[in-house]
């Protein structure tokens, strides 16, 4: 419905110390058009993409996702309950549309790709990517509503809080109900918490020193990159 998966968007005052950042995490970086006017780069593990935008129009994260002949399938989201925050259609501009759903979440559609991925890109020093965590104000709400725009619920756990994993084509969405999850949040897995904190401090990167109370912090690690995103990273999910 949405289309493919491109990126997570994020706003980036500085974006050339949270490029570093993720190549101290060991992520590889990908080659970018020309689309944007303003300061752009992109990198991934191969699972995650995250678009770095120097771009004082993106003020939040925004599910960036691909859609060819986008103006053709508007009618179609808008028949869904979707109401657009702006739209971009032209002949002799790069179309777009971004909307907003309940819970405060952007997501903007794009006519074509902004990037080439590289190929076969090696693991980061994180672990494997699960999921983009949602903190939600009612699950049963949060869920059909994504489940109308493509998502799949494929689990439902009660630890460490209540929540939903959706699934799509290229991207996993979790639906957090809990106060613990002040924003939207990279969650990892890695079945060696010592071995993650060894490899973060060989690249001098600091753990948070407080974790949200629920948490284990002998399995569990917190980081904050420089743009502000949360990355958490815990035991595999049982």
């Amino acid at each position: 419905m949405l289309g493919r998966f491109l990126e997570l968007t994020l706003p980036t005052p500085r974006i050339l110390e949270s490029w570093q950042f993720y190549q101290r995490l060991g992520f590889s970086s990908a080659i970018v058009g020309e689309t944007w006017s303003h300061r752009y780069s992109v990198v991934t593990d191969g699972r995650l993409v995250i678009g770095l935008h120097e771009e004082p129009a993106v003020a939040a994260p925004q599910l960036t996702y691909v859609l060819p002949e986008l103006a053709r399938h508007l009618p179609a989201l808008e028949h869904l309950g979707i109401e657009f925050d702006r739209r971009q259609l032209a002949d002799d501009t790069f179309n777009e549309a971004v909307f907003t759903a309940p819970d405060g979440q952007e997501v903007r559609l794009l006519e074509a790709r902004t990037f080439s991925p590289p190929e076969h890109p090696p693991p980061t020093r994180l672990g494997w990517f699960e999921e983009y965590a949602l903190p939600v104000a009612d699950l049963g709400s949060a869920r059909e509503y994504w489940e109308r725009l493509g998502f799949v619920t494929a689990a439902e756990a009660e630890d460490p809080w209540p929540h939903l994993s959706l699934t799509s084509d290229t991207f996993d969405l979790g639906l957090y109900l809990t106060r613990e999850l002040p924003r939207p949040t990279l969650v990892f897995s890695c079945d060696d918490g010592v071995a993650l904190r060894e490899r973060l401090a060989e690249v001098g990167i600091e753990p948070e020193a407080r974790l949200p109370r629920s948490l284990d912090p002998a399995s569990h690690v917190l980081i904050v990159a420089p743009e502000g995103t949360r990355l958490l990273i815990g035991p595999p999910p049982e």
